[in-house]
């Protein structure tokens, strides 16, 4: 068997049952979901009761749900799909889903924050229960029989022990439910389920795999046309002049469009647009300023500016609290560190794009937007248009937890659909643009104390954590605007101030506060409201640091105390949930206990470090150990092995799960041991793969993940669990390698080989 798994999956996994059954599976599927008990409307039911929101039973008896959460690739099309089928007894194979689009779904804001299973399946599954109830109560009356003597199997109510059946599409094919949920149907015991908490094939993949269309770069519409805009070289830059005359004249070209700063072209073909959209880059004159900081400073540079200082307790900012001195405290081995991250990109591998046309007065723009209700408002606001005749509707691109440029590739797209009523106009970024203009992860500057007693034990925490806004997505809110057209139009809607957000563990103070028990504690958030740089939500946002720091001190605790680290951890760790997953992972990665680095002399060493979180310490649970080699010449670090465990309460696909842990491990060691931003005093520099290196097929390592499935239990938001773990595992593997304690991301050879000295 583990010849067959080298062979066929980089992966292996391991599905833990309630039973302790143990379940090997290679195949692919969706995520995750939430279930809720009780009349209280689960999720985004709540906000929006009416069943025919939800789903619709059409004439041949097949199902269509809608959620108004985007398919990113986290397989939510497929994990929907599944609580659908479950609650409605009907085959998996007669369920579609549609997402995001503001005239069929309901508004559910942003895909983000690892919400879907829990406020849209919670939802789906609540109206699903209910559905079935009225089709019940529709078939008693229909074969004359009490509702009691009915059951529901493969899409058909039938009369218990009799042959006596009606189908959905005969008792609802086509037809509203026209109610509004209660709360009253009870979903499925987890004891009944068939099809959650089975694998499923994800339903998006097949024309991924096969090269079909599948994105939105492989939109085609009759009679379409194709835009460019060219966006400026830098921040707040001028469009002074440029010869929009000789590009108007080029082959195919359509329309030269400009307002203010904002400049693009509209072609009959790709070629002709990109063609002329380079003919208006060379020609354009600009004005620009040299205003963004050193590069090399931005922690100096985050602790130097003005900032709102918070106390946060229990996850949550309390700005009318006292900040405590616990700094002084005596008695204890104080122990303290600094630890810094860069600003990095999403670094989507498709360029961003949007299709727009505007016709008979009416917008519809197709985009991957995270957030289809809020950029239609947006745009809406940008083109002074009634956002009742503006259509976003959600299609899927290469990838993307947080907010890029699809936004803004949306944006770009309106206003040249706007310039050319009655044709389509596609609209694809190019890498530079991409690069250059995508809200970024911001950086951030993490200081960490505690003071451990006599029994290596910690007896007070300190974290002091330093950043500026983790959310500028677009939200339709007058004044200004989050969209770089918008900022650009002669009549210009400036990016608003950001604003600062007390939300428990929300953006840069999310996982600040430490699962562990570590006694008197002090959480203390620097906010800043100037961005010199563009930036936003990115995966996980301000726990990939937070995790990181808290995760890289705890092991820098553990050697103070001459204690494992595993131990030590279990040492500050009640909740048994927790505690499992922290031994799952760690036994079977097989473990080496130790107090102190085992540094080889060959060339090559080799180490071993562990990080655990639970996102947003009430989402999933999940343990990375990662095994690596160090070139002690090069300072070279090759992933050897990552071992994960994770937790998610109730799993709805166990393949979809891994998919998530597995996927925020090879993007987070990236992120960890290649990516950062560069500038210049003027403008962004790593406007290409050269500028911008992410790590390659050749150095991802083999992963083995270990799922706990707790059907009994709610689900838990998995999307973004292993993004913090996973930069304290390498740290701590290269600290047990070397003895070298790094603290800056990201870990590049160049660090490295300078600290090998």
């Amino acid at each position: 068997m583990a010849s067959l798994m080298k062979k066929t999956a980089l992966t292996r996994r391991a599905f833990i049952g309630s039973a302790g059954a143990l379940v090997v599976s290679f195949s692919f599927a969706g995520r995750l979901l939430s279930q809720e008990a009780g009349p209280k409307l689960p999720g985004s039911l709540a906000k929006d009761p009416g069943l025919d929101s939800w789903l619709r039973v059409e004439a041949d008896g097949s199902v269509t749900i809608f959620t108004g959460k985007a398919e990113l690739g986290q397989g939510i099309k497929t994990a929907i799909a599944q609580i659908a089928a479950e609650e409605l007894d009907t085959p998996f194979t007669r369920v579609k889903v549609i997402t995001a689009d503001t005239m069929q779904t309901p508004n559910e804001g942003f895909t983000a924050g690892s919400q879907s299973i829990q406020d849209s399946g919670s939802a789906v599954r609540q109206a699903a229960a209910e559905a079935r109830g009225t089709l019940i109560a529709l078939a008693a009356e229909k074969l004359g029989v009490t509702a009691d003597a009915l059951e529901t199997a493969d899409g058909t109510v039938r009369v218990r022990g009799t042959s006596q059946s009606v189908s959905y599409g005969d008792l609802l094919g086509g037809k509203k439910l026209d109610r509004k949920a209660d709360g009253i149907a009870k979903p499925k015991e987890p004891a009944r389920y068939e099809i959650v908490g089975t694998p499923v094939a994800r339903v998006d993949l097949p024309n991924k795999v096969y090269g079909r269309p599948a994105f939105v770069q492989d939109v085609r519409l009759a009679g379409m046309v194709h835009g460019r805009v060219v966006h400026a070289p830098s921040y707040g830059a001028k469009l002074a002049t440029v010869d929009d005359v000789g590009a108007a004249k080029l082959p195919g070209v359509l329309k030269v469009v400009r307002d203010g700063s904002f400049l693009g072209v509209i072609a009959e073909r790709e070629e002709q647009a990109i063609r002329a959209a380079d003919a208006l880059r060379a020609s354009a004159k600009w004005q620009e300023s040299a205003k963004l900081p050193d590069m090399n400073a931005m922690p100096d540079w985050l602790t130097a500016n003005a900032t709102m200082d918070t106390l946060v307790v229990d996850g949550t900012p309390k700005p009318d609290a006292t900040i405590p001195d616990i700094l002084n405290k005596s008695g204890f081995d104080r122990v303290e560190a600094v630890y810094t991250k860069p600003y990095t990109m999403h670094g989507a591998i498709g360029p961003s794009a949007a299709v727009a046309e505007m016709k008979d007065g009416a917008m519809t723009v197709w985009s991957h937007s995270q957030g289809m209700f809020p950029l239609r408002d947006t745009i809406a606001l940008m083109l002074k248009m009634d956002k009742e005749k503006i259509r976003c509707i959600h299609t899927e691109s290469a990838g993307c937890y947080g907010h890029n440029g699809a936004d803004d590739a949306g944006g770009d797209a309106a206003m040249l659909a706007a310039a050319l009523p009655g044709r389509a106009v596609r609209v694809q970024w190019m890498r530079a643009d991409e690069h250059g203009w995508e809200p970024y992860g911001p950086a951030m500057r993490l200081s960490l104390s505690a003071g451990l007693t006599k029994d290596g034990k910690i007896g007070y925490w300190n974290h002091d954590l330093w950043s500026t806004s983790h959310g500028t997505r677009p939200r339709g809110k007058s004044p200004g605007s989050e969209l770089i057209a918008a900022w650009n139009k002669a009549d210009p809607q400036p990016l608003p101030k950001a604003e600062i957000n007390n939300g428990r563990h929300y953006g840069e103070h999310r996982n600040a506060d430490p699962i562990y028990d570590v006694g008197d504690r002090r959480i203390v958030r620097h906010f800043t409201q100037e961005m010199p740089i563009r930036v936003s939500s990115l995966r996980s946002l301000g726990a990939y640091a937070n995790v990181f720091a808290i995760e890289s001190f705890m092991d820098e605790l553990a050697a103070k105390a001459k204690i494992d680290p595993v131990v030590f951890r279990l040492n500050h760790l009640k909740d048994p949930r927790a505690r499992e997953v922290l031994l799952q992972a760690t036994r079977k990665a097989g473990w080496r206990e130790r107090t102190g680095p085992t540094i080889p002399s060959g060339p090559r060493m080799r180490g071993q470090g562990v990080g655990f979180a639970q996102y947003k310490n009430e989402k999933c649970y999940a343990c990375v150990v990662i095994d690596l080699e160090v070139d002690r010449a090069s300072g070279t670090v090759q992933l050897l092995k990552a071992t994960i465990a994770g937790e998610a309460g109730q799993s709805v696909n166990p393949d979809g799960l891994a998919n998530q842990l597995e996927g925020g491990v090879v993007q987070s060691a990236s992120w960890t041991l290649k990516e950062q931003v560069t500038f210049d005093q003027t403008r962004i520099t790593s406007l290409d793969w050269a500028g911008y290196p992410i790590l390659t097929f050749p150095e991802v390592p083999e992963v083995e993940t270990y799922l706990i499935n707790r059907s009994d239990m709610p689900s838990l938001g998995a999307g973004e669990g292993t993004q913090g773990p996973t930069p304290a595992a390498i740290a701590n593997a290269i600290y047990d390698a070397t003895g070298l304690r790094l603290r800056d991301l990201p870990l590049t050879p160049d660090k490295i080989k300078a600290a090998i000295g």
